[in-house]
């Protein structure tokens, strides 16, 4: 069975930081785009970073300059960093693969869309 697992989410304040990780048997550098959405409560899957076969980060604009998404291709892991969060980032994080990079970067990803996504991690914010 084709899995992701994250880890990593948790309780901050308003301006912490957090550090999710995403490994499993659907990690791939070459066969899918990786990369990781959000769902708040009641709210669309938004798509939040992404990242190419050659490394190459995109991010919605809403966490332009304080997310960072990189991986780990020997230890098949994907990462996001998490800076300067905000209240409005409390969400369920979810990662994914797809096989369009764009489709990941979504403002509201339909999940036949992806090959697969894991079972997320809360991050919630405070302040």
């Amino acid at each position: 069975q084709v899995q992701l697992v994250e880890s990593g989410g948790g309780s901050v304040q308003s301006g912490g930081s957090l550090s999710l990780s995403c490994a499993g048997s659907a990690y791939s550098d070459s066969l899918y785009y990786m990369g990781w959405f959000r769902q708040a409560s009641e709210k669309e899957r938004e798509g939040v970073a992404a990242i190419d076969s050659d490394g190459t980060p995109r991010y919605a604009d809403s966490v332009k300059g304080r997310f960072t998404i990189s991986r780990d291709n020997a230890k098949k892991t994907l990462y996001l960093q998490m800076d300067n969060l905000k209240p409005e980032d409390t969400a369920m994080y979810y990662c994914a693969a797809s096989i369009r990079l764009e489709w990941l970067l979504l403002r509201d990803i339909p999940l036949n869309r992806l090959v697969t996504w894991g079972q997320g991690t809360l991050v919630t914010v405070s302040g």
